[in-house]
């Protein structure tokens, strides 16, 4: 076969070429970025688009020139460092609101031309999307910190921190008669946690905005009981029935969406079970919940957020979780153990008065076995069903007659339609 005209191209190329013209195009993208942003500066700010490629070229020159001796590359890498220090002083010199970025800009630009030489194309280009996402979103980046409190980033950061240093060292297997696993345990705390803390941090980056619908989305993710009480307690002084009880009724869909996506995390199998129910369920729920929200109100006018979720990256509520979890994963072995099905339905029902997360996570540990996982799955279908029951008793206690009356009737229907998978999934 004869090569085509692209092979015969490449062929006459010498290989560096590819090299140094991606060089000039990572480059010039970075300089294009600083040069749009020095034209709406109003003061000194160094390099642009012939100065970043010109850092770029420097940066492929010297790694080629050195080859795999790296000393050479740290030197060409502390000189160019130097004259940007020097435009650093300048700036600082010129105006009272000097950032770095730029300069540091420029080091990236020269060690981007040294990654391309040594052939690792895939990183070069990453590096140079992130920086720019970087470098663009500055106004987004920056105002997360009007909307996050200084203490939920040491919060966030202790958690890292017991994360990275507790879960290597956490022993990974099974103790005593009950097939205790701290490992898997502590997995469990930090994908629960995760989950609660990214619809907590959408909450307050969408603070204020929104209204209660959005505020019911996210709260859902969050915890569908927790928002359900909130929404109820307020419904109180706003008599918004229709407003309010259809959050609760959307707030209560996404609940479905969350428990399935805790299952496919830890047990493919039982999720698949449950996967279409809970996906119907969840879209339907929160669909209708919508629509719910957008019929009139005696009392019209927007009503704005107010609830404020507590962090759940808490030290201390995650060790909470973890004993919870455990405690409920040995009495869900012992159900089974001595009352088979009939014990294992019976506790969901149970469980459903509270959070659901704990003894739902321990069903995916002890779900192995065919059997065991069609009880389990009629177990997450029974434990779904009473918490969103429970949430319409709570609904009629803590909110307005109207608002109560509403979110009751439509949370146990949609108790009562939650039971429906049981007809396939009994075992």
């Amino acid at each position: 076969m004869e090569p085509t005209l692209l092979q015969q191209l490449a062929a006459l190329t010498h290989p560096e070429a590819l090299k140094i013209l991606l060089v000039l195009f990572l480059s010039f993208l970075l300089g294009l970025e600083r040069e749009g942003r020095k034209a709406h500066a109003g003061h000194y700010i160094f390099g642009g688009v012939r100065t970043f490629p010109l850092i770029g070229l420097v940066g492929y020159a010297m790694a080629l020139v050195a080859g795999q001796q790296l000393l050479s590359v740290a030197l060409g890498f502390v000189v160019v460092g130097a004259f940007l220090l020097v435009s650093y002083l300048h700036k600082l010199a010129s105006s009272e609101d000097a950032g770095v970025t730029t300069e540091v800009s420029g080091l990236v630009t020269y060690l981007l031309g040294a990654v391309v030489c040594y052939g690792y194309y895939w990183i070069a280009v990453t590096i140079v999307v992130l920086a720019m996402l970087l470098l663009e979103l500055k106004a987004a980046l920056e105002g997360l910190t009007e909307r996050i409190p200084s203490e939920d980033v040491v919060t966030f950061t202790k958690f890292l921190l017991l994360t990275v240093v507790i879960l290597p060292a956490v022993p990974n297997r099974e103790f005593g008669s009950f097939l205790i696993n701290p490992f898997r345990t502590w997995i469990i705390v930090i994908a629960v946690s995760g989950i609660s803390y990214g619809s907590y941090v959408l909450q307050r980056v969408t603070r204020k905005r929104g209204g209660v619908v959005l505020a019911a989305l996210l709260g859902g993710a969050y915890s569908s009981t927790v928002m359900t009480v909130a929404l109820a307690r307020r419904a109180r002084r706003e008599h918004r029935p229709n407003l309010f009880a259809g959050s609760m009724v959307l707030a209560s869909g996404v609940m479905y969406l969350r428990v399935l996506a805790l299952l496919a995390i830890f047990n493919g199998a039982l999720a698949g079970r449950v996967a279409l129910p809970f996906v119907a369920l969840g879209v339907g729920t929160m669909l209708g919940g919508y629509l719910w929200s957008r019929v009139p109100d005696p009392v019209q006018g927007p009503v704005e957020r107010e609830y404020e979720a507590k962090n759940p990256l808490e030290v201390r509520s995650a060790f909470l979780f973890a004993a919870v979890f455990l405690a409920i994963m040995v009495v869900t072995r012992l159900a089974v153990e001595r009352f088979g099905t009939v014990g294992i339905v019976a506790l969901a029902a149970l469980m459903g008065v509270s959070d659901v997360d704990p003894f739902i996570m321990g069903l995916t540990q002890t779900a192995v076995s065919a059997t065991l996982l069609a009880t389990a799955a009629a177990a997450v279908v029974v434990a779904t069903a009473s918490n969103n029951a429970i949430k319409g008793i709570y609904a009629y206690a803590f909110a307005d007659r109207a608002t109560g009356v509403r979110g009751l009737a439509a949370l146990l229907l949609l108790a009562a339609i939650g039971l429906l998978p049981l007809l396939v999934l009994a075992p």
